[in-house]
């Protein structure tokens, strides 16, 4: 009696083991598939990039940072694709080109070739842009406020002529300024042409080398180096920014003044730039995607610019290149590089 007792506790036992298996197997499946379907209704935005280019990557990460800051979690009650074009134009039409077929909600364009890429891909789908020098010449519309009814972002036009302007401060003498600049670039023919425009107001020389792709800028910089320049104020753009190290590397060689079109080139090689925080730009930028998110139309929302130039500085650059801050200078620097180091009195005139 008693071992037949014992067999049917066991059998119980062993029932109520395996039926709690098969719950647990049940319950994470249904999970699984809640979460895969909560994961494709989730609303969904396609970042990317033409290149690795610091100011690219800053400004991504003031994208991101906006939507954190509004409470839009990837992954949670967002979708977040982030892709990089490597440099290649074909890759980037096949990222955007793929936004489309993968239908998100909103791609957000970091660079002229995104943004063209993305106006190539779709005409519906909500494109928010970023560090775009000219968004008019890419396609995106006529002015500020009569634009493509999809499309809507931050212009990241640079201060070209307020930068030559402040290189004519620091180098009163200099007559000839040497640029590189990438023909393929949109952004970087109309930099170019902005910045002889400015050259020609202030009376100075504009000596310009093209560059094909990274690999030759270095040699580039080499080449105008030769053209007998008295300093080198580099326009920015992706190609170039990307490798400005190797610009930074030819003008410490040489003894050439290096002033940089985007402020994060300070900390690769350059003297001085002036500029807008690419970070705080795609923060700008992610706003606006936050209020198209919650359904605001693009159309109704006027393409923004920056508002505060920014000064850096680096002194060890600088001594290196034979640059001489003056205390005005010195004064209105949002940041000086190698403050600890270096006394500022012997950077003063």
């Amino acid at each position: 009696m008693l071992k037949k007792e014992f067999l049917i506790i066991m059998f119980s036992l062993r029932t109520e083991t395996v039926a709690r298996k098969v719950f647990i197997l049940l319950l994470t499946s249904f999970l699984f598939l809640f979460c895969q379907k909560n994961q494709e209704h989730l609303y969904t935005v396609g970042i990317f990039q033409v290149n690795e280019a610091p100011h690219l990557n800053e400004a991504r990460k003031g994208f991101i940072r906006a939507f954190e800051d509004n409470g839009l979690v990837d992954g949670v009650n967002v979708q977040l694709i982030i892709r990089n074009g490597q440099n290649d134009i074909a890759l980037v039409q096949k990222i955007a080109q793929s936004f489309a077929r993968e239908k998100v909600n909103m791609i957000c364009a970091l660079s002229t070739p995104c943004l063209q890429a993305a106006l190539n891909a779709s005409n519906k789908i909500q494109i928010i842009f970023t560090s775009v020098a000219n968004p008019y010449r890419a396609g995106a519309g006529r002015s500020s406020e009569n634009h493509l009814n999809n499309v809507t972002g931050v212009a990241s036009t640079g201060p070209i002529k307020q930068s030559l302007a402040f290189i004519k401060e620091v180098l009163p003498q200099v007559k000839r300024i040497g640029t590189l600049w990438t023909p393929s670039e949109l952004n970087s023919e109309y930099y170019l042409e902005l910045c002889r425009a400015g050259a020609r107001e202030l009376g100075l020389d504009m000596v310009a080398v093209p560059v094909a792709n990274k690999n030759e800028v270095f040699l580039s910089a080499q080449i105008l180096i030769n053209k007998k320049i008295d300093a080198i104020y580099q326009i920015s753009d992706n190609t170039i920014n990307e490798s400005f190290e190797a610009v930074g590397k030819v003008a410490e060689e040489n003894g050439v003044p290096l002033f940089g079109g985007f402020l994060l080139s300070t900390h690769l090689g350059a003297c001085a730039a002036m500029g807008w925080d690419f970070f705080d730009m795609g923060y700008k930028a992610g706003k606006i995607a936050h209020r198209v998110k919650n359904g605001e139309n693009p159309s109704h929302i006027p393409i923004q610019y920056m508002e505060k130039i920014k000064l850096h500085l680096n002194l060890q650059a600088a001594e290196k290149q034979g640059v001489n801050f003056s205390a005005e200078v010195l004064e209105k620097a949002d940041e000086i590089l190698g403050r600890e180091e270096y006394s500022l009195d012997s950077f003063v005139f």
